[in-house]
């Protein structure tokens, strides 16, 4: 539980940083750029394509420069430019610029100069008369009354810098001083306008400039509307759109404000019965059809020149007029590009409110985006610490595919902009800290179970172990186990005829194997004591085959004698036998000890008879005895049972076998030993005492020196003469360990 706590307070800070993020509190930046590089992607694959025959740019390209001369051109080539606009039959014309000079004719100019004798009244008149003809302003205004169209002009939202010229179009709606405090819209401080003759003739006009340039210089929003003091203009988009559909733009506010805190109170615009969705700011997202030339262009000297192949392009078309020319620097980046003519983008929006179709980020998108990352990241915060890594993965890219549906849907759908960056960043973040603490206390924790069983047990078991470390620990428990005990016989006398260094060196090499042995059947090494080794199975680690894994071990210990024997042999080393002492049983398992010193061991009357087996296998003659238990649970080795003996400190008579080994693996000779053997007990313990000392006298000159077969006979000899009571259970009490 700790861990587990431990895991979620990293990614619970990074949630709480994100939600600070969205709440406004502080800003991230590296979120914000992956906000717009994940929008940009979004818009790139999901745009419309192919072009729009509706809006036609008029550019003002470098073919028109080199024809018509450097810009500005006099207002008389423009006046020709809209003449033959609407001759092509063009339903609006607009202007994506501004004309707040005059242009005035050299030529007037020199003749007025020339008027300077008063009494020269017949020149006075007639250069009145010529004066209209001559101006180049009066005729482009004249020409503007000849259709629909309509003007630039900007706003100036720089304080410091703003200053008033022309003249503004009558507003899009007015507002009181309480509205304007409400509303988000970019606020001006100046304006640079038409002049008044050519604002009049105009039928309107609209603001061509973009306050709202995201940090990194590409345009994605565009401002339908511009507050200046307490009146709102609508944009040059917003403007051609309302011109070309013959109606005006009227503003939808929210209903009941007083009920809402801090929220904008404008949210949307109505153009001919469609709504225009904008977001605080006044602002609508552009709908990109596509990279650049997703309109038509017009060249504007065919125009002006007449010259203009295919004049069906224009016809019924917004035609737009702009200056396209690197040099005129008009250019933006977008989203499809960082060279990007701005009256493309212009037309983008034009589109869009002829189509009634745009994406939109309401005032109220944080709370979604604040929902989004707290659901999401709270389930992975919750969920992932419980799942393996391979799980914890998969669930990771479900909650992903999640996300990005209900986000796909949002977009195509709802046509709502829901931003994903948070999210995905919640989502994948807390699965890397996962993963990294994960690694961590995997880590961690096969150092732990290093340390703590990396001398008792196999090194590939400690590995096992560590891969779930909860099931492992040192503390006491009661399991179903088998234990091991070894010695070497008569190690005393051994001892006396090496140094100490000697003895040292041969225990040494005598240990190494053993151990070695006993870890390649997964045993766990309890202790040395001297020349005696004791071992377990079970502990720590799950071995439902314990009891066979023990014998396995004692059969290579007592094969591997042979072979140090070899070794010991050629150091003029004595020759060296074990007694191996093997049950099964209940123990009790688990770190014991004092505060000063400890020891991972097991405990129980069953490890005690294990060792009592151990000690009587040097009585009886042979190399290995196991009990009852262990017999029983060993189903893959033939068993020989020795006697049924009361050993010191138990009161409770067990019997002992020796493995004879491996079941299908015994010679005749060891079968017919075994068959023998078998019948004489079988005659001991139903008192045929002579019966049993004739079979015991056969064996004995077949297989002389095994000192069992000595021992029964002395018995069966001492029963003959004084027999056994007649409560006699046949077993034999050692007094001795």
């Amino acid at each position: 539980m700790k861990r587990y706590l431990l895991r979620l307070f990293l990614p619970l800070v990074l949630l709480a940083a994100l939600v600070t993020h969205i709440s406004g509190i502080f800003s991230i930046p590296y979120v914000n750029q992956l906000d717009r590089l994940l929008y940009d992607t979004r818009l790139r694959l999901s745009a419309q394509g192919g072009q729009d025959p509706r809006i036609v740019i008029v550019a003002i390209d470098e073919a028109s420069l080199n024809t018509e001369g450097h810009w500005p051109w006099t207002r008389d080539k423009l006046s020709r430019l809209i003449e033959q606009l609407f001759d092509y039959g063009v339903a609006v014309v607009g202007f994506d610029m501004v004309f707040a000079e005059r242009d005035e004719s050299a030529d007037l100019r020199l003749l007025r100069g020339l008027a300077t004798d008063k009494d020269d009244g017949a020149f006075i008149t007639r250069l009145n008369e010529l004066g209209p003809y001559l101006d180049r302003d009066r005729m482009f205004a004249d020409a503007l009354t000849l259709g629909p169209t309509v003007l630039g002009y900007y706003f100036d939202t720089n304080r410091e810098t703003a200053f008033n010229t022309g003249e503004l179009p009558y507003p899009a709606f007015d507002v009181n001083p309480d509205m304007a405090a409400a509303m988000r819209l970019p606020l001006a401080h100046g304006y640079g306008a038409n002049l008044p003759e050519l604002a009049a003739s105009a039928y309107s006009a609209g603001f061509i400039n973009n306050p709202l340039i995201d940090e990194d210089g590409v345009v994605r929003r565009a401002p339908l509307l511009h507050k200046y003091e307490l009146a709102v203009y609508e944009s040059l988009s917003l403007a051609l759109g309302a011109t070309y559909l013959s109606d005006v733009s009227l503003p939808i506010f929210v209903q009941e404000m007083d009920m809402l805190d801090d929220y904008p109170p404008l949210e949307a615009m109505e153009l001919a019965g469609e709504r225009i969705p904008i977001d605080a700011q006044g602002a609508v997202l552009v709908p990109y059809r596509g990279p650049v030339g997703s309109f038509p262009y017009v060249s504007a000297t065919r125009i002006i020149n007449d010259t203009l192949i295919n004049k069906d392009v224009l016809q019924g078309t917004i035609a737009l007029v702009a200056a396209t020319a690197p040099g005129l620097l008009d250019i933006r980046s977008t989203p499809f590009g960082s060279v990007y003519p701005g009256a493309e983008i212009h037309a983008n929006v034009i589109a869009g409110i002829l189509d009634g179709k745009f994406r939109w980020q309401p005032a109220y998108t944080v709370v979604l985006e604040l929902l989004s990352v707290l659901i999401f990241g709270l389930m992975s915060v919750l969920i992932l610490p419980l799942l393996s890594p391979i799980r914890a993965t998969i669930q990771t890219l479900l909650i992903f595919g999640t996300v990005i549906l209900l986000n796909y849907y949002m977009w195509t759908v709802e046509m709502h902009v829901l931003p994903m960056a948070t999210t995905l960043i919640a989502i994948s973040g807390i699965y890397v800290l996962n993963m990294f603490f994960g690694y961590f206390f995997e880590t961690r924790s096969q150092f732990q179970m290093s340390e703590l069983f990396g001398q008792y047990v196999p090194p590939d078991l400690v590995k096992e172990m560590s891969r779930d470390p909860q099931n492992y620990s040192l503390a006491s428990q009661r399991r179903e186990m088998t234990v091991l005990f070894s010695d070497i016989r008569d190690f005393t006398s051994i001892s006396e005829h090496l140094n100490p260094a000697q003895l040292s060196q041969m225990l040494n090499e005598y240990l190494t194997p053993m151990t070695e042995i006993i870890q390649k059947y997964n045993g766990t090494i309890d202790k040395y004591i001297g020349d005696a080794l004791m071992a377990f199975w079970g502990a720590p680690l799950e071995d439902p085959d314990h009891a066979s894994h023990a014998l396995h071990a004692a059969q290579g210990m007592l094969d591997e004698i042979h072979n140090l024997n070899r070794d010991f042999a050629k150091k003029d080393w004595p020759i060296i036998k074990i007694g191996v002492g093997i049950n099964s049983g209940e123990m009790s398992v688990g770190n014991m000890g004092s505060h000063f010193r400890r020891a991972y061991t097991v405990l129980g009357d069953s490890v005690n008879l294990g060792s009592r087996l151990e000690g009587l296998t040097k009585l009886y003659g042979v190399d290995m005895l196991v009990g009852e238990s262990t017999a029983e649970q060993a189903l893959d080795y033939d068993f020989l049972e020795i006697d049924r003996v009361r050993v010191k400190g138990k009161e409770e008579p067990v019997s002992m076998y020796q493995p004879l080994g491996l079941k299908g693996s015994l010679g005749a000779e060891q079968k017919k030993y075994a068959q023998l053997f078998r019948q004489v007990l079988a005659d001991y313990r139903a008192r045929e005492f002579d019966m049993a000392e004739e079979a015991l006298l056969k064996m004995i000159e077949e297989n002389p020196g095994i000192k069992l077969l000595d021992i029964y006979l002395e018995r069966v000899r001492v029963f003959k003469i004084k027999p056994p009571p007649p409560d006699w259970d046949f077993v034999f009490t050692h007094v001795t360990k």
